[in-house]
């Protein structure tokens, strides 16, 4: 074999030797949100929307022509709620996206809705005491603390969502600075070895 091409064989072996090098001296634990975390997230909302949603009707039969706008309010956050679960039932690492937001924010939206309907609710027995209608109060203040306690359900598991989101956002961060980190330590070795042309 002539000197030149052996010369170049072991230039090209001691580049991929350097980046290799380079890749192990590199490796991190990055801690991306798990399947298993994500489908735990989703069974707990699956539970609190099933709860919720007779709650909403019952709300609307309370209020009447009053609470329509609110009701539908509640239902248009289940519906976000409920096309998130189908969407990251199927594919779980959907949630590690944009879309994890949205679903944290649903979640925020949800339990600030379930503590309008107790408020709702507790106000209109209160009315009907005062002007002295109707006589089943009783099922109003019912539906008045399964709301509340409805909401406390939404509200634990939008701020688990969103710790695990925030592990997202900083494992995100993690993997572009490594990658980064990566790419200029191996641009450094493959210069100083005189693969790559020095600047």
């Amino acid at each position: 074999m002539p000197l030149h091409r052996f010369v170049f064989v072991v230039a090209i072996l001691l580049a991929f030797s350097s980046v290799a090098r380079c890749q192990t001296s590199s490796k991190h634990e990055v801690n991306f949100p798990t399947k298993t975390e994500i489908l735990l997230i989703v069974t707990q909302t699956q539970r609190a929307v099933e709860s919720y949603k007779p709650l909403i009707d019952q709300e609307e039969k309370l209020l009447g022509k009053e609470g329509q706008e609110a009701v539908k309010k509640d239902r248009e956050v289940v519906g976000m709620i409920e096309l998130s679960v189908n969407g990251f039932t199927k594919n779980p690492e959907e949630f590690n996206s944009p879309l994890g937001f949205l679903f944290f924010e649903a979640l925020d939206d949800a339990s600030r809705n379930a503590a309008l309907c107790s408020g709702n609710a507790t106000n209109a027995v209160i009315t009907n005491i005062l002007d002295k209608k109707g006589s089943d109060h009783e099922s109003g203040m019912r539906l008045a603390q399964s709301c509340i306690d409805v909401s406390n359900l939404f509200y634990t598991i939008s701020e688990n969502a969103g710790a695990l989101y925030s592990r997202y956002v900083e494992s995100l961060q993690q993997t572009a600075q490594l990658g980064a980190d990566t790419a200029a330590k191996c641009a450094d070795i493959l210069k100083k070895q005189r693969v790559l042309p020095k600047k």
